[in-house]
């Protein structure tokens, strides 16, 4: 409430922001240090995979963890317990009881590597970490785990729109390998909008609109945060808003088809091994990204599929 910030009453305000890679590193060894790990553990590598964790959240995947060990007999942690902890906190159990048929498992598979192969093409910040075809938490039925090689605080307007292309990746291989669209692209659909209509309305992105803030996030009262942001715009501006919103989706759209039609046959490779190991690990992605012959990745996303907004 703004009147408790008035002079004379609350005159500091002091930030417990979240921590950085560092801070993240540091937060894991006290968390560990009663817990027997392989020497192979490196918690700066755990900490590049948990940008956005609280401190909670990482105290939580040191438990997730230990438990993953003991759960298969091992008496120390190993990286790959981390990893399926990181993966639980975020997305949610494995529901390997969840039976796919063979045409379902095979569309995942491929949205799958549709999201992977345009963050690969892109290569702006993040590395791919893990792609599987295993069900997880109460929705998703195939996941690509994408790890930021730094922590960030800043975007561009060609990362984000980089972004949504990932994002529209998924949808983009299912149009592209079966000439048709399915249900599985919704939660991207949703993430995407909330990114372009931020980029129009908040951080002035758009050419068309201007250098102009449209929406403001609400003010919160006593950690109450509403859900609805504040605005005021005529009802023809907010015509115009939804047009360059949808704009920059089908935009985004356009180009993540142009990526994977340049690596259609890795996209078919990996959709076949995902098929029969339901999982690729880093390496293994990598290992398929070297064997193609590839143009620069981030010179090649912005001349052959990213034209300015």
């Amino acid at each position: 409430d703004p009147a408790l910030l008035r002079s004379g009453r609350f005159d500091r305000q002091i930030l417990v922001d979240k921590p950085d890679k560092a801070g993240r590193e540091q937060i894991l060894r006290v968390h560990t240090k009663s817990i027997k790990m392989h020497p192979s553990v490196d918690l700066g590598v755990v900490a590049s995979l948990t940008a956005g964790f609280s401190g909670a959240d990482l105290a939580n995947l040191a438990n997730e963890a230990a438990l993953i060990a003991t759960r298969r007999g091992a008496d120390h942690i190993e990286n790959r317990d981390f990893t399926e902890g990181i993966e639980r906190i975020i997305a949610g159990l494995e529901r390997k009881n969840r039976i796919l048929n063979p045409e379902e498992k095979r569309r995942v598979a491929f949205h799958e590597m549709g999201h992977a192969v345009v963050a690969l093409a892109l290569g702006q910040g993040e590395a791919v970490h893990k792609i599987s075809v295993i069900p997880r938490g109460i929705g998703a039925l195939g996941y690509t785990f994408r790890r930021p090689t730094d922590d960030r605080y800043l975007m561009t307007r060609e990362e984000l729109q980089g972004k949504l292309a990932i994002l529209l990746g998924g949808r983009a291989a299912e149009q592209i390998f079966f000439q048709d669209i399915s249900t599985g692209a919704g939660d991207d659909l949703d993430k995407a909008t909330e990114i372009a209509r931020a980029m129009v309305t908040r951080y002035g992105m758009s050419r068309e609109l201007g250098l102009v803030t449209y929406e403001r996030e609400p003010t919160p009262l006593l950690g109450i945060r509403e859900n609805v942001a504040t605005h005021e715009y005529s009802d023809q501006t907010a015509v115009r808003i939804d047009a360059e919103v949808s704009r920059f989706l089908e935009q985004a759209f356009t180009s993540a088809l142009s990526v994977l039609k340049e690596y259609r046959e890795l996209i078919v490779e990996g959709a076949e091994q995902l098929l029969q190991k339901e999982t690729l690990n880093e390496d293994e992605i990598q290992r398929l990204w070297s064997r193609i012959p590839q143009k620069k990745p981030a010179s090649f996303f912005r001349a052959a599929t990213l034209k300015p907004v």
